[in-house]
C-alpha cells in the first residue's frame, strides 16, 4: 500500500478548507456551541506532522455539525510552533479568555509536558493525537489522555524490527536530545542491546544545520543500520550528509516524528530510497477495503485535496471521542472527563479505549518505508521484513 506524506501540508503551509491557523481564538462561543481547542505546531519546521491530524479533528467536527443544529462544536486553533513556554501562555488563554471545555493536543511530548499541568489544574481535558513520550502518562494527571501508543512501545518495536527485520549486528543510534528524541532513541538503545546487537551511540543538535561531526563518526563505525530519534527536519538533513559522505548501504530508521514528505525532500529523493520510519499509527489511504476507513479517507481527500497523512486517523479519532461527549450531553470539562473513561468504540486509526493512566489500549506499531520517491506501508513491526 503507497501513500504520499504530506503533499500540501510540509513546510507549514495550511491545508485546511478555509481554516488559516490561529495563535488564539474568539473569546465569545455562539449561543448552543462549546468550543474545543486544538494545540499544536501549525505553521513551524515540523509543521507537516501536526496539520493533518488538526485536519482530521476538524473533518469529525465538521461532519457532527452538519448534522447536529442543537449544540454545535467550534475548533479553536492554538498555534504553539513546537515551543513549550509559547504552549503554555495560549493554554491559559484556552482556558481563561477562550473558555475552551476540551483540548485535542497538544501535539508534540515537549509542550505537552508542559501543558498538561495547566489543563490539568483547571480540571480540562485532553486528547494527544500524536505527542508519544513514555513519561507522561506516568505524572497521576486524570484530564490527560492520548489516542496512540508511547515510546515504551514505539521504542522497543523499531528495535525488535531493527534486530529481526532488517537483521543488523551492529547500529548507530542518534538522538535529538529532546523531551520525545531522546527517551525514544533510548528504548531503542535497549532493546538492540538486549537483542546483542552492538550499539554507537550519539547525539546532535537539531537547531544546527551542519552534522558533520556526527556524520563522520557514523562513518568510521561502518554500521549496517543508523536510527534516529528526532523530527523529519533533521532527519532529512542528516540522511542527505550521511550519503554525501558515502554511507550509502547502510539502512536508515527513524521514528514518528519522521514519518513526512519533508523526510524525502530534506534528504533528495535517491538519499531518501530504502529509509525505513516507525510508527504508533494507521494511515488510511483511498484504496483500503475497510468501510470506516475508506469513508474516512474519501471525506478527508475531498476535505482537503490530499490523501490523510500521518496522525490524521489519529486526529479523527480524537475528534470523535469529543463529539461522541456532546451528543451524550455531556459539554462541561469534568464532564467530557467523565465521558471519556466510559469511551470503546472502533475507530479509524484503532479501537479507542482508555487505560485508567490515560493510555490508549491498543498497542500496534506500524513500520512505512520509502520507494521510488513514496512513502508507503511495510507492515506491522512484529511481521516486517526488509531485503
Amino acid at each position: 500500500m503507497a501513500l504520499t506524506l504530506g503533499l500540501a501540508a510540509c513546510g507549514g503551509s495550511d491545508t485546511g478548507a478555509g481554516t488559516t491557523p490561529a495563535e488564539g481564538g474568539s473569546s465569545a462561543a455562539a449561543p448552543g456551541t462549546v468550543k474545543i481547542g486544538f494545540m499544536g505546531d501549525l505553521t513551524g519546521a515540523n509543521a507537516g506532522i501536526v496539520i493533518p491530524p488538526r485536519n482530521g479533528a476538524k473533518l469529525a467536527i465538521d461532519e457532527y455539525n452538519k448534522t447536529n443544529p442543537a449544540t454545535k462544536i467550534e475548533l479553536v486553533e492554538y498555534d504553539s510552533q513546537g515551543d513549550p513556554s509559547k504552549a503554555v501562555a495560549l493554554a491559559q488563554q484556552a482556558i481563561k479568555t477562550d473558555k475552551i471545555v476540551a483540548m485535542v493536543g497538544p501535539a508534540f511530548s515537549g509542550e505537552s509536558a508542559q501543558v498538561a499541568p495547566v489543563l490539568e489544574e483547571a480540571k480540562l481535558p485532553s486528547i494527544s493525537p500524536s505527542a508519544t513520550n513514555a513519561a507522561l502518562s506516568t505524572n497521576g494527571w486524570k484530564f490527560w489522555h492520548r489516542v496512540l501508543p508511547s515510546d515504551s512501545i514505539q521504542g522497543p518495536g523499531i528495535g525488535e524490527f531493527i534486530a529481526a527485520g532488517v537483521a543488523a549486528k551492529n547500529v548507530f543510534v542518534i538522538d535529538d536530545k529532546s523531551e520525545y528524541g531522546k527517551p525514544l532513541a533510548d528504548a531503542v538503545r535497549k532493546t538492540l542491546g538486549d537483542k546483542g546487537v552492538k550499539v554507537t551511540n550519539d547525539s546532535l543538535d537539531p537547531a544546527e544545520s551542519d552534522f558533520s561531526s556526527v556524520v563522520n563518526k557514523v562513518a568510521a563505525a561502518k554500521p549496517d543500520a543508523v536510527f534516529f530519534g528526532g523530527y523529519y527536519a533533521a532527519g532529512g538533513n542528516l540522511l542527505k550528509q550521511l550519503r554525501d559522505k558515502g554511507v550509502k548501504d547502510t539502512r536508515f530508521l527513524s521514528g514518528d516524528g519522521s514519518l513526512d514528505k519533508g523526510l524525502i525532500d530534506g534528504a533528495g529523493a535517491a538519499n531518501a530510497e530504502g529509509a525505513l520510519v516507525g510508527c504508533p499509527c494507521y494511515i488510511a489511504t483511498p484504496d483500503v477495503t475497510d468501510e470506516k476507513v475508506k469513508s474516512f479517507a474519501d471525506a478527508y481527500k475531498a476535505a482537503y485535496s490530499a490523501d490523510p497523512a500521518i496522525y490524521a486517523a489519529e486526529g479523527y479519532d480524537a475528534g470523535t471521542v469529543y463529539v461522541n461527549a456532546v451528543k451524550s450531553g455531556a459539554v462541561t470539562p469534568e464532564k467530557i472527563n467523565e465521558f471519556i473513561a466510559t469511551v470503546d468504540f472502533s475507530g479509524v486509526s484503532k479501537q479507542v479505549k482508555f487505560e485508567a493512566n490515560g493510555e490508549v489500549s491498543a498497542k500496534d506499531i506500524y513500520i512505512y518505508q520509502v520507494k521510488d520517491g513514496v512513502i508507503g506501508l511495510l507492515g506491522k513491526s512484529a511481521e516486517a521484513k526488509v531485503g
